[in-house]
């Protein structure tokens, strides 16, 4: 191959590098002025802009670093809307799967993520009705949403529920209006409600499918089978 084509290619690919770094560092310093620290910067699905992951949740950033848009983005090309924001979070939710309160359907067809508050009264509908979601292959993987947020007592139970050395037989106890034993851990389910908001979640309980949909509300066992099963038909 000629010399000057492979220093040409080279120079080339150097440039593209530098403009890469060149533009995550002015999205980054842009970011910083608001006090927003960023963990990720990668391709927008629109030409010209950026998706960075924040600790405030995803932006949309052009890539001068100049414009900012925060909000959900949809794909609406396909035979449904996929929300591209919630699905870009779902890595940081299975990030916490091991933090999860899991109830394993035996024969496993879907997997829902449940932001919940004890104290919710629909939280515990939902949770009285376990056996029926279980046994129509949907299993229920719980995470904290204390609604009067992450520094009221119902989220100093909540922590403690996390951190029982049992956490599954207290959060049972917990649903059937039972005492929470005052514990610590490492865990911060402050985490879990803050992940909550960046997903839209706004009351309790509220269901994340696998790709990040939310299902606000609660739905009954043979209604969110339904639901369950047309959404992934739909997503095929």
């Amino acid at each position: 191959m000629n010399k000057g084509i492979v220093l040409f290619s080279l120079l080339a690919a150097s440039l593209s590098t530098f403009g890469v770094q060149a533009d995550d560092a002015a999205i980054e310093a842009s970011l910083s002025k608001l006090g927003v620290k960023t963990e990720t910067i990668q391709p927008a699905p629109v030409a010209g802009m950026k998706s960075v992951l924040t600790n405030s949740g995803v932006l949309y950033v052009t890539d001068d670093g100049k414009h900012i848009i925060q909000g959900p983005l949809y794909d609406v090309s396909g035979a449904q809307p996929v929300n591209v924001t919630n699905k870009m979070l779902m890595g940081r939710l299975n990030a916490l799967e091991k933090e999860m309160i899991v109830y394993k359907a035996a024969n496993e067809q879907h997997v829902i993520t449940v932001f919940t508050d004890i104290t919710c009264g629909y939280c515990h509908k939902l949770h009285e009705e376990m056996k029926d979601y279980n046994a129509l292959g949907i299993t229920v993987r719980y995470l904290a949403f204390p609604r009067q947020g992450p520094q009221s007592d119902t989220a100093k139970e909540m922590n403690a529920i996390w951190c029982a050395k049992d956490p599954k037989k207290t959060f049972d106890a917990a649903m059937k209006n039972g005492d929470v034993p005052a514990t610590s851990c490492s865990i911060d389910t402050a985490k879990h409600y803050a992940l909550g908001v960046q997903f839209g979640v706004q009351g309790t309980p509220a269901l994340v499918l696998n790709d990040g949909y939310v299902v606000p509300g609660y739905q009954g066992p043979k209604e969110l089978k339904a639901l369950l099963d047309e959404h992934k038909k739909q997503a095929q």
